[in-house]
């Protein structure tokens, strides 16, 4: 079946009690038993929830993946794929992660004894060479938030899988529409269900897809030890973005290359993060491994004033943390989604205090790009 199929109809079975085409919200704490050991399934909500359980079953699909996991959180998520790990383990992480899994990783879970290694995953070259004996998993991005930069995924899954480690791929930016980590090797795949998979800037929530059996039990008995579980309400909402995840990705593709080639021709601005334009280095990997270049776009405005000057003077993009909602969203990424990465390190990475970050909406574009324009002027 087709991408846009799956997306309608994977776990979203008609209720067998009435019928209703859209999966209901079992807003349940517990189930009743027939009798001691029987029951339909479902035991406490902790553990299983038919909503969440056709959310699973829904992401799962999209992403060509046998097993997955909805989570309260993308950081949750992340968190308990990082459970595969233990103390003494070593882990190899893309220098331009999300500000808030380098939080993660640095501040709390190297506390317990996780040894982390942030390289430059744009070259496979910087992966191979970061190999320990003791290195357990490669967690990348791709593209990176916000500089946008692409990794190899088949050439870092076949360096991982040599040494016998885990890849796993954050696909928040792209969407299981616009790429598919698991058919370049991938083991695992995390999301932050809040931005594309939603869709629609009113749900917090993660997942994991996974296609090693033994990984996803450990996933699933994570799940339900630790309880981060994503809420029946929650799962409808995702469930709902899912739907017309097709449609919305072709229109933030198609939004997002028109916004990167008007600021490509701005004077105002002196550079686009944008794997769509010709002139990024990796165009031709991303063409390759991608089936668009979505709708995230970043720009550099030369300084911490004219990027205030640009973010305080939008009307129709909205100053606010998050993205992959269908409203346009601009952020400030050295004070918001990064502020938590050390300065030094931010402005190696590009970070710098005039990098502003733009998440396109699908609006007419001509009404995004006016904005950014007398934003810009």
């Amino acid at each position: 079946m087709g991408f846009s199929t799956i997306a309608i109809h994977a776990g979203n079975e008609p209720d067998q009690a009435t019928g209703a085409v859209s999966v209901p919200i079992y807003q349940t704490s517990t189930y009743a038993q027939e009798a001691l050991g029987k029951h339909k399934g479902f035991e406490y909500a902790r553990t299983q929830n038919p909503t969440r359980l056709a959310l699973e079953k829904n992401i799962a699909a999209l992403e060509g993946a046998p097993f997955g996991f909805a989570f309260a959180s993308g950081m949750s998520a992340t968190d308990a794929v990082l459970k595969l790990v233990k103390a003494g383990d070593h882990v190899i992480v893309g220098n331009n992660t999300y500000g808030g899994s380098f939080r993660l990783f640095s501040k709390i879970l190297s506390n317990y004894g996780i040894e982390f290694d942030y390289v430059d995953t744009s070259d496979a070259t910087n992966v191979e060479c970061a190999f320990k004996p003791n290195t357990r998993m490669v967690f990348v991005e791709t593209p990176t938030n916000p500089i946008m930069n692409v990794t190899d995924l088949q050439a870092v899954s076949d360096i991982a899988h040599a040494s016998g480690a885990r890849v796993v791929c954050d696909n928040t930016f792209m969407s299981p529409y616009l790429q598919q980590p698991l058919e370049f090797g991938v083991d695992i795949i995390v999301h932050s269900t809040t931005k594309y998979l939603n869709g629609h800037s009113d749900s917090i929530g993660g997942f994991v897809a996974l296609k090693n059996e033994e990984d996803a039990e450990w996933i699933r008995f994570v799940q339900n030890g630790i309880g981060a579980i994503l809420s029946p309400f929650d799962s409808f909402l995702v469930l709902r973005g899912t739907k017309t995840l097709a449609v919305r990705m072709e229109a933030h593709d198609k939004n997002g290359r028109a916004v990167a080639a008007f600021l490509d021709e701005h004077p105002k601005v002196e550079r686009v993060y944008y794997p769509g334009l010709q002139s990024h280095a990796q165009h031709a990997l991303a063409s390759r491994q991608q089936k668009g270049f979505g709708g995230m776009v970043a720009f550099e405005t030369g300084s911490l004033e004219n990027a205030k000057r640009v973010l305080e003077s939008v009307k129709l993009c909205t100053l606010a943390e998050s993205l992959g909602g269908v409203e346009s969203l601009i952020s400030h990424p050295a004070t918001m989604t990064h502020a938590s990465v050390p300065t030094e390190k931010r402005a190696q990475l590009g970070i710098t205090d005039g990098l502003v970050r733009i998440s396109v909406g699908i609006e007419d574009v001509e009404d995004i790009i006016e904005d950014l324009d007398q934003a810009l002027g």
